[in-house]
């Protein structure tokens, strides 16, 4: 696979809980591989998880004080980091630490200053997330939204939303810095 060689722009996808923005994520991905681009992928999540666990080696030497403690194996690299303040949910800062790629999607990461993506589905109950948010580009929803300045574009069509995703990047990659 090509690795790309320049930082790609960021487009955060949010949305409501069990809206589906996992499930989106993970069907864009091979869509998005399969045009030819690098693809990374960042999660914020709002409570506390513990990827490492007692006893393991890399989570002894954390609670030992290291900052930063690297898990390489044959198959993968973690890293892990202690973050004490808000300033570790900077989405440019976190894909600095990245490998460059055509494109980063981030889940979450709703009151980051970047593109958004909006996952809605009207079954929820819940308000739309777009009219509060300057920075929604797109609605990937399970309604067709009529009154909307937004491009909509239908939850279970991938292919459009890919298609929407890569338009979105080049125009990005030609205006200027990646956001």
């Amino acid at each position: 696979m090509r690795r790309a060689t320049l930082r790609g722009p960021i487009l955060a996808l949010v949305g409501w809980s069990g809206s589906g923005k996992t499930t989106l994520l993970t069907a864009l991905l091979p869509a998005l591989i399969a045009r030819g681009l690098t693809v990374s992928t960042l999660k914020h999540a709002h409570h506390d998880v513990e990827p490492d666990h007692p006893g393991k080696d890399s989570y002894r030497h954390r609670l030992a004080g290291a900052q930063e403690v690297l898990l390489a194996t044959n198959n993968r690299l973690a890293l892990f980091c202690e973050s004490k303040g808000n300033d570790a949910l900077d989405l440019r800062t976190l894909t600095a630490r990245m490998a460059p790629a055509d494109l980063y999607l981030a889940e979450g990461f709703k009151s980051a200053p970047v593109a958004k993506l909006e996952v809605y589905r009207a079954s929820l109950g819940n308000p739309p997330l777009w009219p509060e948010l300057s920075d929604v580009i797109a609605v990937a929803a399970d309604i067709e939204e009529r009154t909307s300045p937004l491009p909509f574009l239908p939850l279970s069509d991938i292919a459009a939303i890919s298609n929407f995703i890569l338009t979105w990047r080049d125009r990005r990659l030609r205006v200027g810095p990646p956001s």
